[in-house]
């Protein structure tokens, strides 16, 4: 039976723990530079119906490293640009390719394109969710302090689909959330409350200063996500007092450590001074993305 990765919620947390288990090992294979084909002769098709610099290339690289092949695939060169249905690609592109990630506008065309699909299905990131950031984000918090549980976590900004997917993870991981956004710009409460239930300790603020108090990590993410240029000026002013710069950082714990899933609008989610500074883990959470990815597809593809 197939197994898709739409939602953070469709692993377990047996499954969650196997994914972090074999990024670990994949990605001391490669930085040792021992050779690791487990997917050779597998092929992952990559829908794209938004831009894409982390995703496209950490999936496209570690197809590679596997053994394996990723196919490009920009929505507007395929039939789907020219009013092909969803389920017909589907059906199609599950006879040539051995799994589909894809990025798409509406997690309704992911959710769809699953349900005709015969092959696995990875969310590459959809209005709702963005899961394999968020595995990324989890590895990333496990390398520097060597577990998630009862971490205090605060997001600071837009409730948007990243946010989302951390919201439902708190109850996999054990970490004790705080959001802070502004009014208009809160996560869905469908999602709050489906976080909740699943065991997740999530708490929703209006100020940063108090989701941020003693956290251990702090997430942002832009306020202008792809699909909300047209409010740009309506939203820069919403998030006035939102920036994670150095003056909130010290109110978090002294070694707190800053995350963003990138890209980053220097100067209004975030400062220079901190997305380059000390307590920066950016730069890891974005290298780790093609190691939990690789890890994704072994598990998923691999039979």
């Amino acid at each position: 039976m197939k197994r898709d990765l739409i939602s953070i919620l469709d692993l377990k947390a047996e499954d969650l723990e196997q994914i972090m288990q074999d990024a670990a090992t994949l990605k001391t294979l490669r930085k040792e530079g021992k050779e690791h084909p487990v997917l050779a002769g597998k092929n992952l098709a990559m829908i794209f119906e938004k831009p894409s610099t982390r995703t496209r290339i950490s999936f496209e690289v570690g197809m590679n490293d596997l053994g394996g092949h990723a196919l490009h695939l920009n929505h507007k060169d395929m039939q789907l640009g020219r009013g092909e249905e969803v389920r017909d690609t589907a059906r199609v592109i599950s006879r040539y390719a051995s799994g589909v990630m894809i990025r798409a506008f509406l997690h309704s065309t992911i959710t769809e394109f699953a349900a005709h699909s015969t092959i696995p299905v990875i969310n590459g990131l959809s209005d709702k969710e963005h899961p394999c950031q968020l595995l990324a984000d989890i590895f990333t918090i496990r390398e520097y302090f060597g577990s998630t549980e009862d971490i205090r976590v605060a997001w600071v900004g837009d409730g948007n689909n990243v946010c989302n997917s951390l919201i439902l993870a708190s109850g996999l991981t054990g970490m004790d959330l705080r959001v802070a956004t502004p009014d208009g710009y809160r996560p869905d409460p469908a999602v709050v409350e489906r976080g909740r239930t699943v065991g997740g300790k999530v708490t929703v603020f209006n100020s940063p200063e108090e989701a941020v108090k003693d956290a251990e990590v702090i997430f942002t993410d832009t306020w202008i996500s792809m699909g909300d240029e047209t409010q740009q000026a309506q939203r820069v002013k919403a998030f006035a007092g939102y920036t994670v710069d150095e003056a909130l950082l010290k109110k978090a714990d002294p070694d707190a450590i800053v995350m963003h899933c990138l890209p980053a609008h220097r100067g209004q989610e975030i400062t220079d001074e901190v997305l380059d500074g000390p307590h920066s883990a950016v730069w890891d959470e974005a290298e780790n993305r093609l190691h939990v990815q690789k890890a994704v597809l072994v598990n998923l593809l691999r039979t």
